[in-house]
């Protein structure tokens, strides 16, 4: 007898999907969810959300999950509330409270403050974060009440807006921001720069990369389209997280031969299309038709393969 050959479970299903997900349920629960669904055989998300969290979630379906890490280097949006005065350890509602403050910042000060908080700046992630400290997580550490010392990060805040001051207590914000920004850590920062403390008591993703709320679906509407869902507009094309990465054009003959993970010559793909500009180093898409072949890097004068999608 040869070798036993494991059958995989779940239909081979590629693409994206923009979940608007509701408050109390953690990503991971999502992600089972819609892979159930859609009896997925692979299912993965671009860019966390807390319980506490709403709106857009990304999920990636089979080999859309070798596109993840763009989804996630995409502009995020989001609009959040804070409550001034009080310190969480988690810097959000779901943590215990452990300062408080009298002190409530003024909107013109607020306003004042904003200013350094946008651009490029340096963040220390919170201790509940899953930032990894010596092959563990943070929140695993913070959890079992161990002292920790994260390392500052750069991060890019590109708006900080103060949408309105509900009330002496209260503010909503609106941050867009790249990848690896904590909202909860741009709040503890703000507040301790006005001279108090605060903490997040509601937030919502409006914009994780190409995927925006108005074309996000619930998770119970999903489940209620049960089987029709591979079928309906929800489930987005793979190439959905590539729109910045420009495309190659191959044969046939091509694409057969970089499915098999082989290069092949830059230079008759970029003389049949017309293209140009295309940087040692730089990752590019790998189309045969409209079909996603690979994402490849170009280099040495060739188009050498960096994750196949056989799809």
């Amino acid at each position: 007898m040869g070798p036993m050959v494991r059958r995989q479970k779940g239909e081979n299903i590629s693409g994206w999907l923009a979940v608007d997900k509701h408050e109390g349920i953690t990503a991971a629960k999502v992600v089972a969810r819609v892979k159930t669904v859609f009896n997925a055989a692979k299912a993965g998300h671009g860019g966390t959300l807390d319980p506490l969290a709403t709106g857009v979630l990304p999920i990636a379906l089979g080999w859309a999950t070798k596109t993840v890490s763009f989804a996630m280097n995409g502009r995020k949006v989001y609009e959040f509330e804070v409550l001034w005065g009080a310190r969480t350890d988690t810097d959000d509602r779901d943590g215990v409270l452990v300062e408080v403050s009298d002190v409530r910042p003024a909107k013109t000060d607020i306003l004042l403050a904003l200013e350094n908080f946008t651009g490029e700046i340096e963040q220390i992630p919170p201790d509940y974060s899953a930032v990894k400290v010596n092959g563990k997580r943070a929140y695993e550490l913070a959890r079992d009440k161990q002292p920790l010392s994260l390392a500052a990060k750069p991060v890019s805040v590109h708006a900080f807006e103060l949408i309105e001051a509900l009330s002496a207590d209260r503010a909503r914000f609106r941050v867009q921001c790249g990848k690896g920004t904590y909202v909860r850590a741009l709040v503890r920062d703000l507040a301790q720069s006005l001279g108090t403390f605060g903490h997040i008591t509601g937030l919502r993703r409006t914009q994780c990369g190409p995927f925006m709320e108005s074309g996000a679906i619930s998770l119970e509407k999903l489940e209620s389209l049960g089987h029709k869902a591979a079928a309906s507009e929800c489930l987005l094309p793979i190439r959905t997280v590539l729109d910045d990465i420009p495309a190659l054009a191959l044969t046939d003959e091509e694409a057969h031969r970089m499915t098999l993970g082989q290069a092949i010559a830059l230079w008759p793909v970029v003389k049949r299309s017309g293209t140009s500009g295309f940087e040692p180093g730089i990752t590019v898409q790998a189309l045969c038709g409209k079909t996603l072949i690979a994402l490849a890097e170009v280099e040495n004068g060739m188009v050498r393969p960096v994750r196949v999608l056989n799809n």
